[in-house]
């Protein structure tokens, strides 16, 4: 089945080694990149394509211009204080997301964001509540060669598409593999299969593009639902917490970046902390060519405003239907990446 799927995929490496006219500072040696559920983000007019009336003034959850800003200024906070954490100093050169509605509010959201000044991508997925993944970039570290979804056949409910985006570090092409499966509801079991069918297209991709070149510098991250241990990730997508494993069968296993990580997780529930939004990278970001991982490169960002007063749980923007007017029901994750110049 992966073969068949990378034989299929192949097209979008031509796709991606054609970069676009914007041109970044090859002087840059480090790249940080951040990805983050951060729930919800969504406008307030209808829109009659989606389910997403209950976030409208008039709707449910009565979600206003007001609440949005101040959703938005949350966002943008955490984001510059990344900036000014002593582990960092430096705002992220890459922020996939997930759970926005659409190009313009991300947009406007990233504009939120001073004085660091990104572009943004986002792509419009069939998911029925109208919630994608999105990114947004330093056009003066890196230049987007390009971006190409990928639908996740599924019977019944469509999920989000797996979305692949190429740039350039310096000289060094990187590739992202962008992930936002199916939610555990109901009956984390019946809902497996349906997490396994978006780690095959996701593991396709990669095996496309470690045909191509198998030093390739890939990662693989987004909010899975599920755990390092599970099959999706553990048998499907090939994830691995042994460089030496990695490292001995390239075009097999991914590293899972949670290795050895001193943090419990980016995801609270029901009083335990999970690993559900996880970074993975291919052999070629641990070996000492083009791009590679930073001493300690992965972490867990949190910061004593994520959380509930008196509480482990990140705080929420909304806590069981109603309005709490916190950050994210996630944490975000972080990667330092090595580029030589």
């Amino acid at each position: 089945m992966q073969k068949t799927y990378s034989r299929l995929f192949l097209v979008l490496l031509l796709f991606i080694s054609h970069p676009f006219v914007l041109k970044a500072n090859p002087a840059e040696t480090e790249r940080l990149i951040m990805w983050w559920n951060i729930e919800n983000l969504f406008d307030t007019i209808d829109d009659p394509s989606t389910n997403d009336s209950d976030f409208t003034p008039s709707g449910k959850l009565h979600w206003t211009e007001k609440k949005l800003n101040l959703k938005q200024m949350r966002i943008a906070f955490v984001i510059s204080a990344i900036e000014k954490h002593p582990d960092y100093r430096r705002f992220p050169d890459i922020i996939a997301v997930c759970e926005v509605e659409n190009e313009a509010v991300w947009k406007d959201t990233m504009a939120k964001v001073h004085p660091a000044h990104y572009r943004t991508v986002h792509h419009d997925s069939p998911d029925l509540r109208g919630i994608d993944v999105a990114l947004a970039y330093n056009p003066k570290t890196l230049t987007l060669t390009g971006m190409k979804a990928y639908s996740v056949p599924l019977e019944g409910r469509p999920t989000r598409d797996v979305l692949v985006a190429g740039f350039m570090a310096g000289n060094h092409p990187l590739h992202l593999v962008l992930n936002h499966w199916p939610s555990r509801s109901f009956d984390t079991q019946w809902t497996e299969k349906k997490r396994i069918a978006a780690a095959a297209v996701a593991r396709a991709i990669t095996d496309s593009l470690l045909h191509k070149n198998s030093h390739a510098d890939i990662i693989v991250m987004g909010d899975f639902n599920d755990e390092p241990g599970d099959r999706s990730l553990k048998e499907t997508l090939s994830s691995s917490f042994s460089r030496e494993k990695v490292m001995r069968k390239p075009d097999t296993y991914l590293y899972n970046c949670w290795d050895g990580h001193e943090g419990e997780g980016s995801y609270r529930y029901r009083g335990h902390w999970e690993q559900i939004d996880q970074m993975l990278v291919s052999s070629g970001m641990l070996d000492k060519r083009g791009l590679r991982l930073e001493s300690k490169p992965f972490s867990c960002f949190a910061i004593s405003p994520m959380f509930r007063p008196n509480s482990k749980y990140p705080w929420r923007t909304y806590e069981k239907g109603k309005y709490s007017g916190g950050y994210s029901d996630h944490l975000p994750l972080l990667l330092k990446v090595r580029a030589d110049p």
